[in-house]
């Protein structure tokens, strides 16, 4: 029996040595895993992944010169996706059949031929931006090609660092437009004009041009067109003629339109001062029944008008000396009003 124990006992001991039963091995901690919090980086890459998204899909307000059914050039603004290559974006939005197509509003087309690339663009240190466009730039109806060149040029040169345009094509410079021969030997500008009206001018030569903004509409969609008009060298004070035309109104059958009463008139010359312009109207300025109230496109049409004349900031508006007005929404007109940073966004 005692033989047993002792066996028993050195069997018990041999085990312990092997560390099954907690010996030096067994006590011995194995190195836990590290530790990998999988919540945590999953939550930092859903962030990533918005962030990313929010930087794609980022987006700024853009003017893009579109043809409307008048077959005037009519900047509509489009909030376009952020880009570092804006001056390229923006030309592409302008070709026919791309990513401007489903963003066109009613009675709209694009300007530039489709499959049109926009090879290049290279802005000079002077402000002139010089754009190659591929072969297919020549495939446009040749009642279009002014209105091309109007387009581009305006679309471009609403970034403050763009004062003019060169076209290369295919990487060669253009002396003339390929289908009718519109000579741009001479960089574009928008000195050059948009929707050029020269109806009734006998001796060009002794007028100088103005850019004034009509309505037109299309459906319950009301926007602004800019036309540039001439006006008599004569005409000494730039900003009473800018007026005078807005109030004459719009050339018989061109479809634009004006909310100006025919009897509206100055009262006195305009007074210019640290950017504002004041005018002085009689009544005939209100455009309803109810006594103080200016039309709202009347408003518009003149802040738009005016402020593309150099200097002018905001304009103010007077009437018999007053300025006790309201505009059609009941706010007062108190203040001067400024021209929007862009034009027919759908508010303004």
């Amino acid at each position: 029996m005692r033989r047993v124990w002792v066996i028993a006992t050195m069997f018990i001991f041999i085990l312990s040595g092997c560390g099954l039963f907690g010996g030096e091995k067994a006590t011995k901690e194995i190195d836990p895993p590290k530790d990998v919090t999988y919540v945590e980086d999953e939550q930092a890459l859903q962030e990533k992944e918005v962030a990313e998204k929010e930087t794609a899909t980022e987006t700024v307000q853009r003017e893009l010169y579109l043809i409307d059914k008048n077959g005037f050039v009519v900047p509509q603004t489009f909030a376009l996706p952020k880009t570092n290559a804006a001056a390229k974006q923006v030309l592409e939005y302008l070709v026919e059949n791309g990513p401007i197509s489903e963003l066109l509003p009613n009675g709209f087309r694009a300007v530039l031929p489709a499959d049109t690339q926009v090879l290049s663009v290279n802005l000079k240190q002077d402000g002139t931006l010089v754009i190659d466009f591929s072969k297919e730039f020549a495939n446009y109806r040749p009642e279009d090609e002014k209105r091309i060149l109007q387009a581009i040029t305006w679309t471009v040169t609403q970034f403050d660092n763009v004062k003019r345009v060169k076209i290369r094509m295919n990487g060669h410079d253009q002396n003339v437009m390929p289908v009718n021969g519109t000579p741009i030997s001479n960089e574009l500008s928008r000195d050059d004009g948009i929707n050029i009206e020269t109806n009734g001018v006998v001796d060009i030569t002794n007028t100088h041009p103005v850019i004034v903004y009509f309505l037109a509409q299309d459906g319950k969609q009301t926007y602004y067109v800019p036309v540039t008009r001439r006006v008599p060298n004569s005409e000494q004070d730039e900003l009473a003629a800018v007026v005078n035309e807005l109030i004459k109104g719009p050339s018989y059958g061109s479809g634009l339109l004006s909310d100006f009463q025919a009897e509206a008139k100055l009262l006195e010359a305009p007074k210019y001062e640290n950017g504002k312009v004041t005018l002085n109207f009689n009544e005939a300025i209100y455009g309803s029944v109810e006594k103080n109230v200016v039309s709202t496109h009347v408003l518009n049409c003149l802040v738009l008008s005016l402020t593309e004349q150099p200097g002018v900031e905001s304009v103010a508006i007077t009437v018999n000396g007053k300025a006790e007005l309201v505009d059609e929404s009941g706010k007062p007109l108190s203040e001067p009003v400024t021209r929007p940073q862009n034009v027919n966004t759908g508010s303004f």
